[in-house]
This record gives structure tokens, sequence and C-alpha cells, in this order.
């Protein structure tokens, strides 16, 4: 049952009708008492006004003494229960339904020559009157109508109406027998015919409770197609466009958290940069300020001094063209702005240029270099992102070599796949940082990044390069170095 039911409709409409059925029991009471014996004196009083009616016209038309006359009278007395006496002006008996006739005859004579004034009359004409009196012998309303016929006779009439009263009586009796019991069956019948309406009812109010609750799961059926099914049908329509809805809101409420968050990242990351930027540019400024402002003082006069604070100046403002060119190449890659030309080229006549154009810096720091044996493995790749890939590997490898000081570089062929790997031999890089190496200004060891130049930029350019062409990159630990490597397509044709 539904928790928030608190009056049942059921209940409501079988009270209301049993309500409503026994007050139409006991107002059918209360006029059958009130009306039902006006209503049948009336009667009695057309009654007697008709034989009346009868009796005077048969004795104009002078039928009076006949015997089908006899047989009339009779009739009308025992259907209507009514006792009739005629006298004529001798006081002889004329007509009579009854054995004893001193007891009408003496009332009808009182009538006309007693005090029937103080008695006041119900009907009353120039021929006959009718009134109510009593039986003083045995205590019996009668009506009465007494009076002359057409030849001058004088009529009595009399029907008893006490037995009216008791028949309005039994009436009410069996009227309120059959209400209980009509009462008792309506109830019944309308307790379950509500009860069959109000089955749907509730299950519309379950649904909609569980709506409240964002329970869609269950539908309405309809059975009969009346105005319940309708509005159930109308609910499922309003269940399923409130799911949709919501689930379209979720979906909006989701992408707003993505975006709020992404938004947020954004501006960790915007704030990251600008500080690693800032971070990047203000040591050579630094040095560049000092050493032009010590120039400007002449603080060391001679030739070699001045040539030095120059250098130092020049390499600075190197550094810092290189950063600036570094950030603004993998800012284009990342966001899509360069155009990726995919070209058929031998890889390794380009490993073989990179490799001679770096020959001072690996000559400076004491490198061994191998390069791969196979003359030429020809791949399909944009040439210029992959030159800029293998130098910033080559570039690492040279700096962070250490122990033997050995780079290798090799070149293998797998199926459609060719990949080059960059070996250093040194220290090996932990496995809990190796995701962070391609984060932008990231360092592993910022004091030897420092000393080299190194920005942090380089492997964040070789993952946006990578990505733009659609390749693989990783890096591996060995047990005695590091090789960072990179996969093109390697197929004879596209």
């Amino acid at each position: 049952m539904i928790r928030f039911l608190k009056r049942s409709i059921n209940r409501e409409y079988t009270f209301v009708f049993g309500l409503l059925l026994s007050a139409c029991i006991v107002l059918i009471s209360v006029v059958n008492m009130l009306m039902l014996g006006r209503a049948y004196m009336s009667n009695k009083q057309k009654v007697l006004l008709s034989c009346y009616k009868d009796i005077d016209n048969a004795v104009s038309a002078g039928d009076i003494t006949s015997d089908r006359f006899d047989e009339s009278l009779k009739q009308i007395s025992a259907i209507n229960n009514i006792e009739i006496l005629v006298i004529d002006s001798d006081k002889q008996i004329v007509k009579s339904t009854d054995m004893d006739t001193s007891l009408m005859t003496r009332r009808l004579l009182d009538f006309v020559f007693g005090d029937s004034e103080k008695i006041a009359p119900i009907y009353e004409d120039s021929k006959i009157r009718i009134q109510r009196t009593m039986d003083p012998r045995v205590h019996i309303d009668y009506l009465e109508l007494w009076g002359r016929l057409e030849d001058g006779d004088l009529i009595l009439m009399r029907t008893p109406v006490q037995s009216m009263q008791e028949a309005a009586v039994m009436a009410n009796g069996i009227v309120l027998r059959l209400g209980i019991i009509a009462i008792i069956a309506g109830i019944v019948f309308v307790f379950l015919a509500t009860k069959r309406i109000t089955k749907p009812i509730l299950k519309l109010a379950e649904i909609s409770e569980k709506m409240t609750r964002l329970d869609f799961s269950e539908k309405y059926v309809s059975h009969t197609g009346n105005e319940v099914d309708a509005l159930g049908e109308h609910m499922n329509h309003l269940s399923d466009k409130l799911e949709e809805t919501i689930g379209e809101l979720k979906g909006a409420n989701v992408k707003l958290l993505q975006d709020i968050e992404k938004k947020t990242e954004i501006d960790e990351m915007r704030k990251e940069f600008l500080s690693n930027v800032s971070h990047e540019l203000k040591t050579p400024i630094a040095l560049i300020q000092g050493y032009a402002e010590g120039l400007k003082d002449c603080v060391n006069d001679d030739a070699e001094s001045r040539d030095f604070y120059c250098d130092v100046i020049t390499d600075e403002a190197n550094r810092m063209n290189r950063l600036v060119q570094n950030l603004l190449n993998l800012n284009e890659l990342e966001s899509g702005g360069h155009k990726v030309d995919i070209e058929h080229f031998d890889l390794m006549e380009l490993i073989r240029n990179c490799s001679e154009a770096m020959d001072i810096m690996i000559k400076q720091n004491g490198i061994r270099l191998e390069l791969p044996k196979t003359d030429s493995i020809y791949v399909w790749a944009d040439e210029f992102k992959t030159e800029q890939v293998f130098s910033n590997y080559l570039s690492n490898a040279i700096h962070y070599a250490k122990g033997e000081k050995i780079v290798r570089i090799s070149a293998i062929k797998r199926d459609e796949l060719v990949r080059v790997d960059v070996f250093n031999s040194g220290d090996r890089i932990p496995e809990e940082i190796m995701p962070d190496l391609w984060t932008k200004f990231y360092k592993a060891d910022k004091a030897r990044t420092r000393e080299y130049g190194g920005s942090g930029i380089g492997l964040s350019i070789v993952k946006a390069s990578m990505e733009a062409m659609g390749g693989s990159y990783g890096v591996e630990n060995h047990d005695d170095g590091v090789s960072f490597w990179f996969e093109l397509d390697g197929t004879s044709s596209i």
C-alpha cells in the first residue's frame, strides 16, 4: 500500500454511498408516514364521492330497486370496504349493505337532525358532506359521507381509516427491513465496484511514487481502455520522457564536470607552463644582464675578458632562442597546426646525417658512437618530425651517457614496422618517474640538464611529433643503461 495514503477512495465511496442509501431509506419512511395517510384519505374521499355519484345516477335513472343495482352496490361495498345505508323520508330503509342497520340509521338521523355542525367537514356541497368521525364503541376512525340523493332519500356511506394507519406502519417496517438489506448489499457492491476502479489508480500511485525516486522501471499495463488506462498510458510516456531527459541531464552534467575538470587542468597547466618558462628564462636573462653590465662598467679591460663576457651573453641568448623556438614548435604540434607531410625516405641516411651533425658534441663528451650496419631502410613518415625525434633522443643520450660512455643506435625492421633504439650507458631511470619524462619542463636531473643547456621540452616534442604521425614511442631500462625508442611504418608501399 502507498505509504502516504491516509484515506482510501474505496472506503470513502462506500461510506458516501451507504450514507446516501440510508438517507434515502429514512426519507422514504418519513414520506411514507407523513404522506401515505393523506394520500389514502384523499383516495378514500374520491372513492366515496364516486360511489355516491353512481348511486345518485342510479336513483335518477330509477334503477335503485333493480337486482343489477344490488349486485353493483355489493361490489362497491366489498371492494372499497364501505358501509352504505339509504332511507326514505319516512325513515324506512331503502338499501343497506349491513345486516345491523340500527346503528347506521341512528347515525344518519343524528347527522341530519342532530348537532353534526360541531364536526368540521372535509368536503361539503349543497347535497352532501364528508367528515371524519370516531366510533366511541370500538374507537375506530371512519370517513363518512351523508346527504340526500336526487329523489330526496337520505344516504350514509362510511369506511374505516384505522386500517390504513396500521398499513402505513407495516409498510414502513417492510421498507426499513428491505432498506437495511439494500444498504448492506449496496455497500458490498459499491465496495467491490470501487475496489475494481481504485485498483488501477493505486497502481498508478505506486508507479508515480517510484518515479519520485527516479525509478522508471515499472510501467502501467492497460486493460479496459477507459480514462484510467488513458492516464496510465500518458504516465508511461511521461516516465519514458523523464528517464530520457534525466539521462540527458546526467550526460550533460558529466560533460560539464569533465569540462570543468579540463578547464581546471588547463589552468593548472598554464600556471605551471608560465612558471617553468619564467624559471627557464630567469637564469639566462640574469646572466646576460650581469655580463652586459660588467662590459658597460669595464670590469675587465683586457680583450680576453671582454671576449669571454661576450661569449657568455651569446650562449645565453642562443639558449633563450632555442627555448622559444622549441616552445613554438611544441605548441604548433600540440594544437595540430603543423601539417604532417608523409614521405617515403631512407631512415638510415637520416640517422647518419644527424650523427655527423653532432660529431663535435660526441667528441667533446668522449662518446663511443655505434651505428647500425644496415645500408638502407625506407619508412613512411614526416622526415622533418622524424629528424626532430631522433635528434632529441641522440642529444639526451650523449649528455646522459656515463661509465663507458657508449651510445648505440639500432634500426630493426619487424613485419611492417621499423623500430629505432637509441641506447646510452649509465644510470637507470626510476620506474616511477618514467611517465613524467614526456611532460613539458620535466627534468629528472635538473642540475645536469642545466649544465648542458637542456630545457625539459625535448621529450615533449618527441611525444607530440610521434602522436601527430601516429607512431609509437617509449623508454626502457637495461642492466647497463637506458634506451629510448620509436616505431615508424616500414611498408614498401601505401
